[in-house]
């Protein structure tokens, strides 16, 4: 919820899926809760599928798309192994209602990329594919994703893997790492904690 209010996020578009599975066998039956935003894979193959250059990864990681180039053409949707691009279709929440797309809250500027823009104005996200950025425009200030600052269970780190002292470099030095289809050969930089 947290990244859908710091986002702006329309229906359809969710960059922090929590997908809920059953774990073991009766009587020994647990749930694990796993979200998945981007993985901000090392070799991410949203990036050669995009014909019009509006994807590339960045030198600190993060795989970006410049709304400015994207013309939705959704080639790089299927490409993704792990679900994590959505078309802005430019749906409103309040679609159907007296007060569609009129409400205040639905013309403030979003801010992701560190470009400071409005939906639907051409370099805006609208009709355009989207995905999670770890909030670059919180992490260029200093700032922790909203995603971690939010996380009530504290099930949430953030951090530089190529910084050795940091934590998220100790976590993913347990042996109860995973990341999500490494046969994909993508090399995801998001570790989950089993």
């Amino acid at each position: 919820v947290s990244c859908m209010a710091e986002n702006r996020l329309p229906p359809g578009v969710v960059y922090r899926p929590v997908s809920e599975e059953e774990v073991g066998t009766y009587p020994q039956v647990s749930y694990r809760f796993l979200p998945k935003p981007c993985m901000q894979c090392d070799d991410p193959p949203c990036v050669p599928a995009c014909p019009y250059e509006a994807t590339w990864k960045r030198k600190d990681g993060i795989v970006e798309i410049d709304y400015a180039l994207c013309v939705g053409c959704e080639k790089c949707i299927p490409a993704c192994p792990y679900g994590s691009r959505h078309k802005d279709d430019g749906y409103f929440w309040t679609e159907n209602t007296p007060g569609q797309g009129k409400m205040p809250y639905e013309g403030l500027p979003v801010y992701e990329w560190g470009k400071k823009t409005t939906r639907d104005e051409e370099a805006g996200p609208m009709d355009k594919v989207r995905k999670c950025h770890f909030c670059l425009h919180r992490i260029e200030r200093g700032l922790l994703p909203q995603c971690v600052t939010t996380c009530i269970g504290r099930a949430t780190y953030f951090g530089d893997l190529e910084d050795p002292s940091s934590l998220v470099a100790e976590l993913i030095k347990q042996p109860n790492v995973m990341r999500l289809k490494e046969e994909a050969g993508t090399q995801p930089r998001v570790y989950y904690l089993v």
